[in-house]
């Protein structure tokens, strides 16, 4: 939603040339879903249709040092717009973000999970679904295995809220000793209903963590739910790498937008030396992103601290902001964030209801 400034004077002039200025820094073509408003003669509040927390204070200090910007203060502020999808979106849910793999055992689960957090560090407001019907693993990584979502109705389920996220899952709902042996069509049923008869807080991102592969369930969520777009997770030997491709395709096909990718296990650090060793192979990811013309959202290099907070159900974003993992799902939900942003076209109807709301100048 974008939001225009209702004060119509010489002022509009320095609007513009502050949007610009926030463009040049994020490096970004235009300044269109930039929006600049005037609270007082020296006080202007910027809203980013991106979360960017972490880039809060560098991008005060830039404007800062801008001719004219000197002696004015400045608010940042995001406001993620509703973008488009081929299917109604869900109450209270503005973009779903499906993370998606070829093949398991590639740390998709770790990924959604770490980019849900990343996104929350970055100001988000962010829930997170657990589609892999098989293999629910989001409750444990949360620290919520075991509990189960209340519905005082009996027909909707409120979210478990954990690490500052909205989260329900098959895990909470199946216990740990019981297998999940159903057919494609019945667990696409028990998913599609996970997802819309919950009751969403309202939410920025909902990030969905998928079964790996191209089956029933990939396509039910890309058929019947309003997918956003999506991310691919993979390794980069090439026997992931194929599969990651596969996955490409299928989302290719459903003209869903794929909006990067996620090398997980892209190289072992030694502790000690800090030598880097490649274990299995290297750049494999950036040769797919090559060929297919998707960024790279992250290289996430094999650390046992990744495992050890997973297992545990704690975030090391929230408890160790300044590791050089942390940074690098922070970095990599920023640029995820501005991806949307920039890739993608904002819902008609959400732009339509945006244009009727006036913000006026604040004395």
């Amino acid at each position: 939603m974008f939001f225009r400034s209702k004060k119509l004077s010489n002022d509009d002039k320095r609007l513009a040339d502050i949007a610009a200025a926030v463009a040049i820094f994020f490096e970004l073509k235009d300044a269109s879903g930039i929006v600049v408003l005037l609270l007082n003669d020296a006080h202007y509040t910027v809203k980013l249709p991106f979360v960017c927390a972490s880039l809060h204070d560098d991008l005060k200090a830039h404007l800062a040092e801008q001719a004219g910007f000197a002696d004015l203060q400045f608010t940042i502020e995001h406001n993620v717009p509703i973008y488009a999808s081929k299917v109604e979106h869900l109450s209270n849910v503005k973009n779903i973000i499906a993370i998606s793999s070829g093949k398991g055992g590639v740390g998709k689960s770790a990924t959604a999970v770490n980019l849900a957090l990343g996104l929350k560090a970055q100001g988000a407001r962010v829930g997170i679904l657990d589609a892999d019907i098989y293999g629910p693993s989001v409750p444990l990584m949360l620290g919520t295995a075991g509990e189960s979502p209340q519905s005082p109705d009996n027909k909707h389920m409120f979210p478990i809220n954990a690490l500052g996220l909205a989260s329900n899952s098959i895990g909470y709902l199946v216990k740990n000793d019981h297998a999940s042996i159903w057919r494609g069509p019945m667990a696409s049923k028990a998913l599609s209903q996970l997802a819309k008869e919950t009751r969403w807080p309202l939410l920025d991102y909902l990030i969905v963590d998928m079964p790996p592969g191209t089956g029933d369930i990939q396509l039910t969520m890309a058929q019947q739910l309003p997918l956003t777009a999506s991310v691919i997770v993979t390794t980069p030997q090439d026997i992931a790498l194929s599969d990651a491709e596969k996955g490409i395709a299928m989302y290719n096909k459903l003209e869903l937008p794929v909006l990067g990718m996620v090398e997980n296990m892209s190289y072992f650090e030694c502790p000690e030396c800090h030598h880097q060793t490649p274990i299995f192979s290297s750049h494999g990811a950036h040769r797919l992103s090559e060929k297919y013309a998707l960024p790279m959202l992250a290289e996430v290099p094999l650390n046992t601290v990744i495992r050890e907070y997973a297992d545990s159900g704690k975030s090391l974003i929230d408890e160790q902001p300044e590791h050089a993992i942390s940074k690098i799902y922070k970095q990599a939900a920023l640029r995820l964030s501005m991806q949307i942003s920039t890739q993608l076209s904002v819902s008609e109807t959400a732009q339509a209801l945006a244009n009727k709301i006036e913000v006026t100048r604040l004395d």
